[in-house]
């Protein structure tokens, strides 16, 4: 079994924590490398349905590694909450795994989040006002504050003081917001500190230890594609790098260790927050979307906006990724349908276009239109038993086989339900 990259390949949402959970027992390690807490991933154990949103799916499993790779960017509080979630339900957090070099998500970044949102008001972004726009710019612009400095208090109180000169004055004279003060954060830290210092490690080096020793490796992006800050529907974006290439800079782990790039999309498509979505549906076909597919947002529980598949936005991720292979979710909501649409391309200001436009104008809900074809569905057959191809209704093979001929990439994996026996598997090789 190869390392691979598992990636998002529309807006996030895809289904990516039930494919990560579905394969990950066959790899050695499982590595978050981007995002943070604005990410959800629904998982079963047993009867029940677990929402993780930091720690990657693979502590689900005896034998695997969990890594939050550096890359991610820490919120103590919601790290050791979920942590204490998990060890609750029988699920052992012992094999954890966080890099030192992490950054961390402090109270300030989610109240400097929130009110930046509300401030720009109709033209908001969208954020989940978790503070991870915050926390990236903090490290970009090298004032951030790492795991590691939660180590030395003397480091965090030193690196803290210089952080608040500025973020309090930022509160106080722009938002007109309460200050905070070092004493206030250190007693709040430090004790999460001292729960998470047992498993921070230097990942990187362990990752390549593990590479040299024929160990396998499952990376696990967060969000997707179109929410790269590079290569997604800037500024309507998260603030890291999604594609499969973040998988290198969030992990210390070389691209010539990667083999495999699965990109995971919904057989139809939707998008959570603000910002361009060609095949945006507002009518019923789009409430049916949302309703029969449970498109509520796991993080926040915003309803997701909905619309038909969309084979440009599909060969876009293709190329960024290097996709190897894809896997398709939710195929069995479209059994609601007579008739299913893809869009396979848009035209916009006069133009036609058959790829993705890096015009931002170009997407813009009253310039573009996005250009369909029609397929026949196979409304009322329940395809949620069917267990291979061969199985599913003619059209709904007709379906698949159509997507993988406009997007270049094999289908390899087909969930035709949410939990994990309702999967097709073609091309897969499993331990």
């Amino acid at each position: 079994m190869p390392s691979t990259v598992l990636v998002g390949a529309q807006w996030g949402d895809e289904g990516k924590g039930k494919i990560t959970d579905l394969i990950s027992r066959d790899f050695d390690y499982v590595v978050r490398y981007q995002g943070g807490n604005n990410a959800g991933h629904t998982v079963i154990h047993g009867d029940k349905k677990l929402a993780l949103h930091l720690i990657p799916s693979g502590v689900m499993y005896e034998g695997i590694t969990p890594v939050i790779g550096n890359g991610v960017v820490v919120d103590p509080r919601v790290l050791v909450d979920e942590m204490a979630k998990l060890e609750a339900q029988g699920i052992s957090c012992e094999h954890l795994v966080i890099s030192c070099d992490a950054h961390v998500i402090m109270p300030y970044h989610i109240d400097l989040d929130g009110a930046s949102e509300m401030r720009l008001g109709k033209n908001e972004i969208g954020t989940t006002r978790r503070g991870i726009g915050p926390c990236y710019q903090d490290k970009a612009a090298r004032t951030g504050i790492r795991i590691q400095d939660l180590l030395d208090e003397h480091i965090f109180r030193q690196k803290l003081e210089t952080a608040l000169e500025l973020k309090n004055q930022i509160l106080e004279k722009v938002y007109g917001m309460a200050p905070y003060t070092v004493d206030q954060i250190c007693n709040e830290y430090l004790p999460y500190a001292e729960i998470i210092r047992p498993h921070m490690a230097e990942t990187a080096q362990l990752l390549n230890s593990a590479l040299a020793e024929g160990k396998n490796i499952l990376f696990e992006g967060a969000q997707a594609t179109l929410l790269d800050i590079d290569h997604g529907t800037y500024p309507f974006v998260t603030s890291s790098s999604c594609c499969a290439g973040g998988a290198c800079i969030g992990t210390g782990v070389g691209p010539k260790a990667i083999d495999r790039v699965i990109g995971i999309s919904k057989a139809y498509i939707t998008r959570v927050g603000s910002g361009p979505f060609p095949t945006e549906l507002f009518d019923e076909d789009g409430e049916a979307l949302c309703e029969i597919g449970g498109e509520y947002g796991v993080t926040t529980g915003r309803k997701r906006r909905c619309g038909w598949f969309d084979s440009v936005i599909a060969r876009y991720a293709a190329d960024c990724n290097s996709l190897t292979d894809m896997a398709l979710t939710k195929l069995d909501v479209l059994s609601a349908f007579d008739t299913i649409k893809v869009c396979v391309g848009y035209e916009a200001d006069g133009k036609t276009y058959d790829y993705f436009p890096m015009q931002q104008s170009a997407l813009y809900p009253n310039h573009v239109k996005p250009i369909y074809e029609e397929l026949p569905g196979w409304k009322g057959q329940d395809i949620t038993g069917c267990r291979s191809f061969e199985e599913l209704p003619e059209n709904a093979q007709a379906y698949v086989t159509y997507l993988e001929e406009k997007v270049g990439v094999p289908m390899s994996i087909i969930a035709v339900g949410p939990d994990r026996d309702q999967t097709i598997f073609r091309g897969w090789q499993s331990k």
